[in-house]
C-alpha cells in the first residue's frame, strides 16, 4: 500500500491522456526511485510552467510568453493563416516544419451533440484577424471528423466575403483521424495537396 500522497499523485497522473492506472503507477515508481534525477526536475519544470503559462492573445496557442513564440517569429509568412481546432493540432503541424505561415486556434469544433456553437469558439477573433487585411490564404486544417468538416464548411461560408483564398487539407487524412496523432509524412502530404474549398 502507498501513502495517501503517493496514491493522489498516481491518480493525478492516471487522468492524463494516454496513461491509465497501471501506467501511472509505473511512472510514479520511476519518479520515486529516481527522486533527484527525475522527480525534482519534473517538479521544478511544472512549477515554472504553471507560473508563466499564458494563452497567446493573437492566435490562442499555449505558451509562457504572449505573443507566443510562433506569433513572435519574424520568419513566419503573415499572408498564410492556418486555422486549427486545438493547440495540439498547431503543435503537430508546426512540428512538421512545412507550414511557413501563422496559426489560429479555434479552441474546439462545432458540435450540436456537445452543444458547441460558433460563439463558443474564437471565430470572431479569426474574422477580425482576416478583416484587418494582409492575409492571402486561409488553410482550414480541421480534423477529418464529421464535426471537423462541419466546422470547416461553416468557416468557409463565413470567410467567402473576404478577398482570401480558402483551402483545406487534402482528404488523404484518415477519416476519424486527429492531426496530433499523424506522422510528419502524412501531414506533409496533406499540406502539399491542400485545395480550394468549393
Amino acid at each position: 500500500m502507498a501513502s495517501s500522497e503517493i496514491d493522489a499523485l498516481t491518480q493525478a497522473l492516471a487522468r492524463l491522456p494516454g496513461l491509465g492506472p497501471r501506467s501511472a503507477r509505473r511512472a510514479v515508481l520511476h519518479l520515486l526511485k529516481r527522486r533527484e534525477t527525475s522527480l525534482a526536475p519534473l517538479l521544478r519544470a511544472l512549477e515554472r510552467v504553471n507560473e508563466a503559462l499564458s494563452i497567446c492573445s493573437t492566435c490562442g496557442n499555449v505558451d509562457t510568453i504572449d505573443p507566443c513564440t510562433v506569433c513572435a517569429d519574424p520568419r513566419r509568412d503573415d499572408r498564410l493563416l492556418c486555422v486549427v481546432e486545438e493547440v495540439s493540432d498547431l503543435w503537430a503541424l508546426d512540428r512538421s516544419r512545412l507550414f511557413p505561415g501563422r496559426f489560429h486556434v479555434l479552441g474546439g469544433r462545432l458540435s450540436a451533440l456537445e452543444g458547441v456553437r460558433p460563439e463558443d469558439l474564437s471565430i470572431d477573433m479569426l474574422i477580425g484577424r482576416i478583416a484587418r487585411g494582409g492575409v492571402d490564404e486561409v488553410v482550414l486544417a480541421m480534423n477529418a471528423t464529421l464535426e471537423g468538416q462541419t466546422t470547416a464548411h461553416y468557416l468557409a461560408e463565413r470567410l467567402e466575403t473576404f478577398p482570401v483564398r480558402i483551402t483545406q487539407l487534402a482528404h488523404g487524412l484518415p477519416v476519424g483521424g486527429e492531426l496530433d496523432y499523424l506522422d510528419e509524412g502524412t501531414l506533409a502530404q496533406a499540406l502539399r495537396a491542400r485545395r480550394p474549398v468549393s
